[in-house]
């Protein structure tokens, strides 16, 4: 049925009305979906202020072209060449994760029918079907093992029995419908995300901020080794390159008897007499083992903080601290 004319300017000033105020939103496919399942998704949207606006993609290429005139060189552009298909828009200030999530939840099951294209792959369990003994030729030509037991057919091994991509045939689906299987659930389907002029997947949606820290850092790690590897220095690398050396100072200042540094002499005093610093830590452990215990963590404390105060590990070469 066609829309009336005053319903035609009233979708072509809010579709106006949204392009003008809103900077993202979700791009669904609406296959399948009833009136009532769309009812309740917007039900759903309400609390993150989000608008649901279908219609046909003519009129809705027309409204576009029309703002794109009036607004030269806008963002919204890019969408003109993605208006294919079954699909409505989903108009948000909000969270857009939290957007898709509400639509995931809204999902319904449905049967396998046939000539459907499968959006999932289907698998028959293992066990008792139902179906009494006669209808175990039915099975036979899907090429499901069966036995009977207990006066029913069982299926022994799982058996897939549709493809995603590809359409139910009848056989399959008068099956899973004897089986009561419904297999398939059916909602809007999130096909692209827009947001400030950038198109995306909404795979992106999954990435966590830990997740980027992790892959970030991972980065950093990567840089750092590389450069190290081919002595050149950058931000990431220098850090490593000062605390090696470092290191290599205090090792060689604790096996040489007549040379030291301010830095390597804790270093140095604990590997000659531990028992000192055992004894002084024993008191505040409550006894031996606690002693040894704290003794053990002010050394690493120490280290640390020889390693974060690099302007004392600089001074190694300046004269003045070094005592021969």
């Amino acid at each position: 049925m066609p829309l009336s004319a005053e319903r035609k300017a009233w979708y072509y000033a809010k579709l106006t009305e949204l392009l003008e105020t809103k900077t993202k939103l979700l791009c669904v496919s609406v296959d399948n979906v009833g009136s009532k399942q769309m009812q309740l998704i917007r039900m759903s949207l309400r609390p993150t202020n989000a608008t649901v606006l279908m219609g046909k993609n003519t009129m809705i290429r027309r409204i576009l072209r029309d703002f794109m005139e009036k607004n030269p060189g806008h963002p919204f552009g890019c969408l003109l060449e993605k208006i294919q298909g079954n699909i409505g828009f989903v108009f948000t200030d909000g969270d857009l994760g939290e957007c898709r999530k509400l639509l995931e939840e809204n999902r319904v099951p449905a049967p396998a029918r046939s000539g459907a294209v499968a959006p999932v792959d289907v698998v028959v369990p293992t066990g008792p079907t139902g179906c009494d003994p006669g209808q175990t030729s039915f099975f036979q030509v899907l090429q499901i093992a069966t036995k009977i037991s207990k006066g029913q057919i069982e299926i022994t091994s799982e058996k897939q029995v549709i493809t995603k991509g590809e359409k139910v045939g009848e056989s399959e689906a008068a099956l899973l419908q004897k089986l009561d299987i419904k297999p398939f659930s059916y909602g809007l389907t999130v096909e692209f995300i827009y947001d400030n002029g950038s198109i995306f997947s909404p795979d992106v949606l999954d990435i966590t901020d830990d997740a980027l820290k992790s892959f970030f850092l991972e980065g950093v790690g990567n840089v750092a080794s590389l450069c190290l590897a081919i002595n050149y220095p950058t931000l990431a690398s220098v850090p490593h390159v000062v605390g090696n050396a470092f290191k290599l100072l205090v090792a060689v200042a604790v096996e040489c008897e007549n040379y030291s540094f301010e830095e390597a002499q804790p270093f140095k005093d604990y590997l000659e007499n531990p028992e000192a610093f055992a004894a002084a830590a024993g008191p505040a452990g409550g006894g031996a083992d606690g002693g040894a215990a704290e003794a053990e963590e002010e050394k690493k404390e120490e280290e640390e903080e020889e390693e974060i105060d690099m302007g004392g590990a600089m001074d190694m070469f300046g004269g003045g601290d070094e005592d021969y």
